[in-house]
């Protein structure tokens, strides 16, 4: 019989072939766990209610089976945040960047920590404060006395995976250094260019509650992001195991790698290549623009925005084992990639409207097209 490991305790059990995809007590820590076969996609996106499920058949990519052991493996740190690791997977096949915006304590450090470990990708953190300066960041040119010559020290965006913490605490100045690495991955110092290797992924956070001493993020540097997230607090159930864990020591201390980021490098090339019809494609492209028109958004999507949404798409499909996109994909991603990029009206928000809403209204309004089997 095949045998999967239990998300809870990591240990081996023995399954029927017929019980695959269902969640099961465990026998050993008694704990609820998914059963997969292994090699196999055990990935569902989350679903916004946007319409049911498309059936669909599989592919064998590299993408699906890679992506359910990093996922594995991040939840033996991440408790209770399945929904949210997947979707940061796919912003990492998409090459995009993520906001995390919500209150101190819900994991979004260990999430970027336990991400990089599973990988075995460097990984820097930088916390942001009043007082960060660019070079701090990007790295500077320090004097050499025994050369007699100037050497470029990198900063901590020289990584694979970077934290910036509580980014609206640093100045305009220092976040607009991280604007050219975002989007170029490039970093330009004393007039040279320093390419950043791939993968290259940075991860944001910010305290919505707390506005003291913070500056709010330009719709230039929000537009960089992929998309926005929002952990939010545990179950008690959740936040149980989290104690459990924690009893001995962190289990962050004790994650060891599942990949390379050559398999990763991999997988982003296998996510570019998934098929995506030209009625998908219009598809797309009549929703950014449905954004533009709307009566009660005064900045609606760029065309960045549209980019976002075909490589999310594209990431989406892969992650789940398909090798083209269906309009039903480019739904569920399109609120977390347009979420934080719409501004609504002065008058449309002292209505209580939201940008949830209004996105709500555009995917109504736009048809949905059918795509046949060629």
């Amino acid at each position: 019989m095949p045998q999967c490991p239990c998300k809870q305790c990591s240990q081996q059990i023995e399954f029927p072939i017929e019980l695959n995809g269902q969640e099961i007590a465990c026998p050993i820590c008694g704990k609820q766990t998914r059963l997969y076969l292994p090699g196999a996609p055990n990935i569902k996106i989350p679903k916004f209610d946007r319409g049911g499920p498309v059936a669909r058949s599989q592919s064998t990519g590299p993408v699906g089976p890679l992506a359910t052991k990093l996922i594995a493996n991040v939840e033996k740190v991440v408790v209770g945040k399945r929904d949210k690791i997947i979707l940061t997977m796919a912003a990492l096949l998409a090459e995009g960047h993520v906001l995390l915006e919500d209150v101190p304590g819900v994991a979004k450090t260990m999430l970027a920590r336990a991400l990089a470990q599973s990988i075995g990708a460097s990984f820097k953190r930088v916390q942001c404060t009043p007082d960060l300066l660019p070079n701090d960041i990007t790295g500077a040119s320090i004097f050499n006395p025994k050369t007699t010559e100037f050497e470029f020290r990198p900063g901590p965006l020289f990584a694979a995976i970077v934290l910036a913490d509580e980014i609206n605490r640093a100045t305009p100045r220092t976040q607009a250094a991280l604007l050219e690495a975002m989007s170029e991955r490039q970093i330009t110092v004393d007039g040279n260019n320093y390419r950043l290797e791939r993968p290259f992924f940075l991860i944001a956070t910010q305290n919505p509650i707390d506005h003291e001493g913070t500056f709010p993020l330009p719709e230039a540097q929000l537009d960089r992001f992929l998309i926005r997230l929002k952990l939010g607090y545990p179950s008690i159930e959740e936040e149980g195991v989290m104690l459990d864990r924690l009893h001995l020591e962190h289990p962050i201390d004790s994650l060891t790698a599942v990949a390379e980021p050559a398999e990763v490098v991999a997988a982003i090339q296998a996510a570019r290549g998934i098929r995506v019809d030209s009625k998908v494609r219009d598809y797309i492209l009549q929703i950014v623009h449905a954004t533009r028109q709307h009566e009660a958004i005064i900045l609606g999507g760029s065309p960045r925005a549209s980019m976002a949404i075909f490589r999310m798409s594209q990431a989406v499909a892969a992650l789940q084992g398909f090798d083209f996109v269906l309009p039903d994909d480019v739904k569920q991603v399109v609120p977390l990639v347009l979420g934080h990029r719409l501004i609504l009206k002065p008058e449309n928000r002292l209505r209580r409207m939201t940008t949830s809403s209004a996105i709500d209204e555009i995917l109504n309004r736009v048809d949905v097209p059918v795509i046949t089997a060629a």
